[in-house]
């Protein structure tokens, strides 16, 4: 491989510590997670998208052109999560680019439909541990192929990780579980967690569909207030990339609280640690967010 692919800079730049490395910028900052999980010391990962953004509305920036021209290899979330973006990624990677979609890697079998988009796929894929374990599957093989001398290292990484992704969706299991059966519905501002609400047992209901690109409508919000009052629910949850407003106001007109806000196209800031039950989790990690997320949840609920 040529230089153009690697980190070799001075002491003055990303520096001394990143010299050798492998370049690879990833868009969102789950995906970027994931591959700085799997690549670990032999790759230095730039993210497009900070804490808190919304890949559905992002726009990418003249500065962003410039650096996805210049990367060895891209990693981004897929399935439409990323909007117009992807079409410029798919012909990247079809001018033999590496540009790896990371959600593509879920069977067909296993995605959900989005229910207001036409019959395109969910790409809310990392919902689910054992699926976001498929992708980092497809990071393992977008690094190997940019870098084959790191193969067997990021095999075993992604092996580990697969591990503990395991551990948390058995965790998760158990925690959900406490949630008495009829109040086991998930509100949230938009339909993210649907993948998530499959794999422990929860019913969910978004204000918004699948994208953010569409605001809530009045026979959307009444709708919401009429379950919330039907079912008795104790609790809604806002999004830390969403807007509140639609949830606020269903939650004033239902007489319901919020529960809390949930991470769910976008991670926290890196080392920001926050309780999950009796623990700190850095919410800047997958892992950690999930653990937030799920204990988040529960407490609102039960």
């Amino acid at each position: 491989m040529g230089v153009a692919g690697w980190v070799v800079v001075g002491a003055g730049g990303m520096g001394a510590k990143a010299e050798g490395r492998l370049a690879a910028l990833a868009t969102t900052t789950l995906v970027a997670d994931l591959v700085r999980e799997i690549g670990g010391e032999r790759v230095v990962v730039e993210g497009l998208m900070g804490p808190g953004v919304d890949p559905h509305l992002y726009k990418a920036s003249a500065r962003d052109m410039g650096r996805l021209s210049r990367a060895r290899v891209i990693f981004y979330s897929g399935l439409h999560l990323e909007g117009r973006m992807e079409e410029m990624l798919r012909r990247m990677r079809g001018r033999g680019r590496i540009v790896v979609g990371v959600a593509e890697a879920v069977p067909e079998a296993e995605r959900l439909r989005a229910g207001d988009a036409g019959g395109a796929w969910d790409p809310h894929v990392w919902g689910d541990p054992a699926l976001w374990a498929r992708a980092a599957e497809a990071v393992a093989r977008g690094l190997t192929e940019a870098d084959p001398e790191g193969a067997r290292e990021y095999g075993e990484r992604a092996a580990r990780y697969r591990e503990g992704l395991e551990a948390l969706r058995e965790w998760a299991r158990g925690r959900v579980a406490e949630i008495p059966e009829r109040q086991r519905v998930l509100i949230t501002s938009h339909d993210a967690f649907g993948y998530f609400g499959r794999a422990f047992g929860l019913d969910v209901v978004g204000v918004q569909g699948i994208s953010t690109v569409t605001e809530a409508s009045l026979s959307d919000i009444t709708r919401l207030v009429d379950l919330v009052k039907r079912r008795g629910l104790k609790a809604m949850f806002v999004e830390s990339s969403v807007s509140p407003a639609a949830v606020e106001r269903i939650s004033r007109d239902a007489g319901v609280r919020i529960g809390g806000e949930l991470y769910s196209d976008a991670l926290g800031a890196p080392g920001e640690m926050r309780m999950a039950g009796k623990e700190r989790v850095d919410v800047g990690t997958y892992l950690g967010m999930m653990r937030y997320n799920v204990d988040t949840v529960v407490e609102g609920l039960r």
